[in-house]
């Protein structure tokens, strides 16, 4: 077939690889625009719109989706199909009826759960033990098209949204080729979701990092593996900024004290250690990054860092209070 390929992210390079080796022919790319990235802000190609031009593929980056001028370029590449992952973009009912064949999707969640943009993370944050990857046909809905095929994967009780990510696009990219070669042949039906099982996974916010320590533990840590890497999990001592990368839940505490600890407060450190009240339990954190810092290992935080039981992490930065004026006399 003639295949429209339409990505973005890191996400989608093994579903773009997965045709790009297969019997199907890529006749074109569209992925969004180039965005300014870093804090020299330099304009960066997306993961999709490299390989893309590794390949010496002919490459689309609308600016507008709905756009006529992207639609007649769009139709001059005569797709059969169009392949969807990780775009970004809904698609207006004009492309969605484009090709004979249709748009197909390939999603990180089993469908109808965690529809939206940030499903593996979601999934991580709720403290999921399995989620998959689904094919679905497209239509004018996020993620409410028909089912084609499943997979599921297991989220293990260390990943984060990188590890997980990770597994779920290599088999994202296997499960394409699959439900193509079935879907081309006829020998694949598709069925309607169970929209009454559905559940949203929003797209992520950089305010979401901030850390509430009165959750309970388990919570938070997960919380801290699906944030990672974006936007991270973010708390303030002394008025500084800490992103936590690596957190577990304390089973035995090092502090003996049954003292009811307000959340926040660290409640044991010594150079190797540190244990930090929640709503409900402890956590030690493993792996921290101080502002204008690099990631690090808690003990080398530790070693340069004068931390203190009793100091409280809040979610914002404290602020001097403000003298008072003096009176008027």
């Amino acid at each position: 077939m003639r295949i429209v390929f339409m990505g973005t992210p890191a996400f989608a390079v093994p579903s773009l690889k997965a045709l790009l080796h297969s019997e199907h022919q890529v006749v074109g790319i569209v992925t969004q625009p180039d965005r300014p990235k870093g804090r020299g802000k330099q304009m960066v190609a997306s993961p999709i719109k490299a390989l893309a031009q590794e390949n010496n593929l002919p490459i689309l980056q609308p600016e507008k989706i709905k756009s006529p001028e992207f639609f007649d370029e769009l139709t001059q590449w005569a797709p059969d199909a169009i392949v969807v992952v990780a775009f970004g973009r809904i698609l207006p009912k004009t492309i969605l009826t484009l090709p004979h064949r249709g748009c197909l999707n390939v999603h990180a969640s089993l469908l109808p759960h965690y529809r939206g943009a940030s499903p593996i993370q979601w999934a991580i944050i709720n403290g999921e033990t399995e989620t998959g990857i689904t094919t679905m046909l497209m239509d004018e809905g996020m993620d409410t098209g028909d089912l084609l095929l499943q997979e599921t994967e297991p989220i293990l009780p260390t990943d984060t949204a990188t590890s997980l990510s990770n597994r779920l696009a290599t088999r994202g990219g296997t499960l394409l080729l699959t439900t193509l070669r079935a879907w081309e042949t006829g020998t694949l039906l598709s069925h309607p979701q169970a929209h009454e099982n559905a559940t949203m996974a929003p797209i992520l916010q950089k305010a979401d990092g901030t850390i509430d320590w009165a959750l309970d533990a388990q919570s938070l840590v997960n919380r801290i593996r699906g944030l990672s890497p974006w936007p991270g999990s973010f708390t303030f001592l002394e008025g500084h900024r800490l992103t936590i990368w690596q957190a577990s839940v304390c089973g035995t505490p090092q502090s003996e004290t049954h003292e009811v600890f307000h959340p926040g407060t660290i409640v044991f450190v010594d150079t190797q250690r540190l244990e930090v009240a929640t709503g409900s339990g402890l956590i030690t954190l493993t792996e921290v990054q101080p502002a204008n810092g690099k990631r690090m290992p808690i003990e080398h935080f530790l070693t340069g860092h004068h931390i203190n039981a009793g100091m409280i992490f809040q979610p914002e930065p404290v602020s001097s209070p403000q003298l008072n004026n003096p009176p008027v006399l």
